[in-house]
């Protein structure tokens, strides 16, 4: 008996294939697509982890992504180590809004953080919360972005909104999306865990 192939068959099966390969540099959650590689702060950073961000069950609030140049799962690392870091909020709903979001930051940061640093840099939290201004909207994002020597750089709907550049405080941000009190459902996600 003699085995062949179709040629349409074929055709057809290489048309559904090449699609997703070439959304092979991309990993999706919740419909949004993200590079698995991008550059950022002239360095190239590789996609860590995704996770999606729920409220009451069932609101889908953002997807977001963790970009690190050299990626760990390890927390300590991803925390402490001195290299570009880079997360990458979607927003997929319209009832984040600015007061939530601030006042969450804030009850994150107190969370996630050691008492003795909340209290240090309370000034800090709070500016980076105020950064927080805008009633967010399906498709509208927030960047933040660390580059050793130059700081944390926060971008909200394309707007910068300003750069903290103190070492302590920018340890705190990751642990409060990275460290051991952070959302086990987010620390997972960005961590590459799950």
């Amino acid at each position: 008996m003699k085995s062949w192939i179709n040629p349409t068959a074929a055709a057809l099966a290489l048309l559904l294939v090449l699609p997703a390969a070439a959304r092979g540099g991309e990993r999706e959650i919740a419909g949004v697509r993200f590079p698995t590689e991008k550059v950022v702060a002239g360095r190239t950073v590789h996609l860590n982890g995704v996770a999606l961000r729920k409220a009451y069950i069932f609101v889908k609030v953002f997807a977001g992504a963790f970009y690190l140049e050299h990626p760990t799962h390890n927390a300590r690392e991803a925390i402490e180590s001195e290299q570009v870091k880079h997360f990458v909020l979607h927003y997929l709903t319209d009832k984040a809004t600015a007061e939530k979001l601030q006042k969450g930051f804030v009850e994150a940061m107190e969370k996630a953080n050691p008492p003795e640093l909340v209290e240090k840099h309370r000034d800090l939290i709070r500016r980076f919360a105020s950064w927080l201004d805008r009633d967010m909207k399906p498709g509208a994002t927030s960047v933040s972005t660390y580059v050793p020597g130059k700081g944390l750089t926060f971008w909200l709907m394309g707007e910068k909104k300003g750069t903290i550049t103190d070492t302590e405080f920018i340890r705190m941000y990751y642990r409060y999306n990275l460290g051991k009190k952070a959302d086990s459902n987010l620390r997972k996600g960005y961590l590459g865990l799950k």
